[in-house]
C-alpha cells in the first residue's frame, strides 16, 4: 500500500545522517522539519534508534553531538499531516515494540517508561501505523510481519513496554524504593502480588531494563523526555547504581531461557544474570553478592524436597551448607535469595504452585506477610493477557475448585466446548492459520514415553495419536509443536492465543459425592507427588488436588483470544459443559 492509498497521508523522507544533511534541515526550508510533531529512526546495519520531535532539525544535532548516536548512519523522517504530539509518541513506542520483536535491528532507546494511554481517535491511527510499518518493512527495516512479531517471545517479553497505568505506578513506586533503600544503606525486601496474565515477568524485565539505563545514562537528552519515569534520570541516581549487582532469577527452565533471549537482544541486559535458583548461588560464590535480585514466578521457589534432577539434591544440601554453615530440611531457596542479595523482589501468584517441590504455602504466605507489614506489596490487578478481562481468572478457579458459581458470559472470548479431540485439534489448527500461537496443552495424565524414544506415542484419546512437546524450551514457537501436547512445565509463564486445554481423567466428577475428585491413579507426573521425606511429609490425595487443579487454572488462563476445553471423565464433561460456552459475539 502506498502512502497516497493509507487512511491518514503520511510520508517518510530518508536521508543520510550528516552534519551537512541536518543543518539543511535546521534551516527549516520544510517548515514540517523544525515545528511539527515527527517521528523518526536513526540506523545503521545493525542498530536502530526510534525518536519524537517537535523540532527534528534541532534533535537531530543533538544525537550528532552524542557518541552512542553519530555512528548512525541513516535517518528516516515520518511526517503525518495529522499528527500530534500524542500520536507520535505512541507511534515511537509502537516502532520500538515492533524492532525489538523482529529482531534484525538492536534497539538502542533507553526505557523511560511511556504509559499505554487512550487519545482522541486512536484505533483510526492505529491503522496508519500499520501502513508506516508496511513502508518501512518495504525499505527494509523488518523481516517480519506484525502478526509474526508480535507472537514471538522478544516482542511478549521486551522491556521496550507501554506500561498501563496499574504497572507504571507499581514500577515508580519499586524505583523510589530502591533508591530510597541504597541512600539508607537499609536492606529491603519488595513483594509484587498478581494473578495470572497481570504482567508480572514484564514488569520484572522492565524495571531491571530501567535501572541498567538509569545506571548509563548521562543525562544529555533527558529534556525531551515524556515519561512519568523521567525524574529518576536525573544526577546522582546513576552514581548509585555504580557497581550496584542485579541479577534475574527465574525457577522454570524454559521461560528462563525465552528471557536470555530477550536480554541478548537487548543493550544494558546481561543474559548471565538470568538465573536458576542453584545458579544464582553459584553466581554469587564466584562474583560475590548481589545487590538486588528480581525473582520471578517465586511460587516456583523450591523447598528441600526431591528435585528434578537427581544431581540437584545434593547441591541443595551443598548449598545450604555453603550459606548457613550446615544443612536443615527448613531451608528453602528463599532463604538462599535473602542470604545472597541485600534487596530483593519476590514476584508471586500463590495459586501457580504445581509441584510439592515448590515452597509450601505457609512459607510464600509469610513472605507477602512481611511486605505488607512493611509497607512493600504490590499488586497488580488489571488483566493483560486474557480478552475475557480479569473476572475470568476468578471464575476458573472456582469452576475447577468445584464451588458452587452460576455459569458466566465472557462476550468477545472465544470459550468453547468439546466432545471430541479431533474436531478440537482441528479448531486450533484453524485457530493457529488465522492468528498463529494456537497450541493444545492438557493435564499431565499421561507418561512422557516420547522422551527417550522419539518415534513413541504418548497419549491416544479419541482415535488421535499424539506425543507431548519434544522441545524443553520454547517449545510454543519449535517446529511440530502444533502437532503436540504441552504440559504444565513448557507453558507456565507464556501466552498463547488461543489454547485447546485437555482436562484428563486424573479429575472426575462423583456424582454421589456431588463434587470434583482427584485420581491419583490417573496422575502422570513423577515429581508431581513424591512425598517429601526430608522433611517428614507424606501427601495425600487432597494435598496434590492443589496442584493438580493449580495446574489446569494454569492451562485454562494461557489463551489470550481465546480457550478450547475437552474433558475425558464423561461425568465431568457434563458438570463442566455449561461453564465453558462458546461466548464470541
Amino acid at each position: 500500500m502506498t502512502s497516497s492509498e493509507t487512511r491518514d497521508p503520511f510520508r517518510i523522507e530518508k536521508v543520510p545522517f550528516t552534519p551537512s544533511t541536518v543543518a539543511v534541515l535546521k534551516r527549516g526550508v520544510d517548515p514540517k522539519h523544525v515545528d511539527w510533531p515527527v517521528v523518526y529512526t536513526l540506523a545503521d546495519s545493525r542498530e536502530i534508534y526510534v525518536g519524537e520531535s517537535l523540532n527534528v532539525g534541532n534533535r537531530l544535532g543533538q544525537h550528532l553531538e552524542t557518541a552512542g548516536r553519530r555512528h548512525l548512519g541513516t535517518a528516516r523522517i515520518v511526517i503525518g499531516e495529522d499528527f500530534n504530539k500524542s500520536v507520535c509518541l505512541d507511534l515511537e513506542s509502537m516502532l520500538i515494540k515492533w524492532f525489538a520483536g523482529d529482531g534484525r535491528f538492536t534497539p538502542l532507546n533507553r526505557n523511560a517508561g511511556v504509559v499505554d494511554a487512550d487519545y482522541f481517535d486512536r484505533a483510526r491511527y492505529r491503522e496508519t501505523f500499520e501502513d508506516i510499518f508496511e513502508q518501512l518493512r518495504a525499505e527494509g527495516l523488518f523481516s517480519k510481519s506484525i502478526a509474526e512479531i508480535q507472537n514471538s517471545d522478544l516482542f511478549k517479553l521486551s522491556p521496550f513496554k507501554a506500561l498501563n497505568a496499574d504497572q507504571s505506578a507499581i514500577v515508580e513506586a519499586i524505583l523510589d524504593q530502591i533508591f530510597d533503600d541504597i541512600e539508607a544503606e537499609r536492606p529491603a525486601r519488595m513483594v509484587i502480588q498478581g494473578e495470572p496474565g497481570t504482567g508480572k515477568t514484564v514488569v520484572a524485565i522492565y524495571l531491571l531494563k530501567v535501572l541498567a539505563d538509569i545506571r548509563a545514562s548521562d543525562n544529555t537528552l533527558a529534556h525531551e523526555e515524556h515519561s512519568p519515569l523521567a525524574e529518576f534520570f536525573v544526577p546522582g541516581h546513576a552514581e548509585l547504581l555504580t557497581d550496584f549487582r542485579v541479577g534475574l532469577v527465574i525457577p522454570q527452565q524454559s521461560l528462563r531461557a525465552s528471557v536470555r533471549q530477550v536480554f541478548r537482544k537487548t543493550p544494558g541486559l546481561d543474559p548471565k544474570v538470568v538465573l536458576s535458583p542453584f545458579e544464582a548461588v553459584t553466581y554469587a560464590r564466584k562474583h560475590g553478592p548481589f545487590d538486588l535480585l528480581v525473582v520471578d514466578e517465586a511460587h516456583r521457589l523450591n523447598q528441600r524436597a526431591p528435585q528434578a534432577a537427581g544431581p540437584l539434591n545434593g547441591m541443595f544440601r551443598d548449598n545450604n551448607v555453603h550459606l548457613f554453615g550446615h544443612d536443615d530440611a527448613e531451608y528453602t531457596q528463599f532463604d538462599w535469595i535473602n542470604k545472597i542479595s541485600t534487596h530483593q523482589l519476590y514476584l508471586v501468584d500463590g495459586a501457580q504452585a504445581v509441584r510439592p517441590a515448590d515452597v509450601a504455602p505457609e512459607t510464600l504466605n509469610a513472605v507477602v506477610e512481611g511486605a505488607r507489614v512493611d509497607r512493600r506489596l504490590y499488586r497488580l490487578s488489571s488483566q493483560m493477557r486474557v480478552a475475557a478481562g480479569q473476572d475470568y481468572v476468578g471464575y476458573i478457579r472456582q469452576v475447577l475448585a468445584g464451588e458452587p458459581i452460576e455459569p458466566q458470559q465472557f462476550p468477545g472470548y472465544d470459550l468453547r466446548f468439546f466432545d471430541d479431540l479431533g474436531a478440537m485439534h482441528d479448531a486450533i489448527r484453524e485457530r493457529d492459520a488465522e492468528h498463529g500461537l494456537a497450541r493444545l496443552l492438557a493435564g499431565y495424565c499421561w507418561s512422557w514415553a516420547s522422551k527417550n524414544d522419539k518415534s513413541a506415542i504418548d497419549i491416544e484419546l479419541d482415535g488421535q495419536r499424539l506425543q507431548w512437546n519434544q522441545a524443553p524450551t520454547d517449545w510454543v514457537h519449535s517446529p511440530g509443536s502444533l502437532e503436540q501436547v504441552g504440559s504444565i512445565h513448557t507453558i507456565q509463564g507464556y501466552d498463547l492465543n488461543v489454547a485447546g486445554v485437555v482436562i484428563g481423567p486424573d479429575l472426575y466428577f462423583d456424582p454421589a459425592a456431588g463434587r470434583v475428585v482427584f485420581d491419583r491413579n490417573a496422575y502422570k507426573d513423577p515429581r508431581g507427588m513424591t512425598s517429601n521425606r526430608q522433611r517428614g511429609i507424606t501427601y495425600t490425595d487432597d494435598d496434590i488436588a492443589v496442584f493438580v487443579r493449580n495446574i489446569y487454572a494454569v492451562l485454562l488462563t494461557r489463551g489470550m483470544l481465546g480457550t478450547y476445553v475437552y474433558v475425558c471423565d464423561p461425568a465431568l464433561r457434563e458438570y463442566l459443559r455449561p461453564h465453558f460456552v462458546n461466548t464470541l459475539s
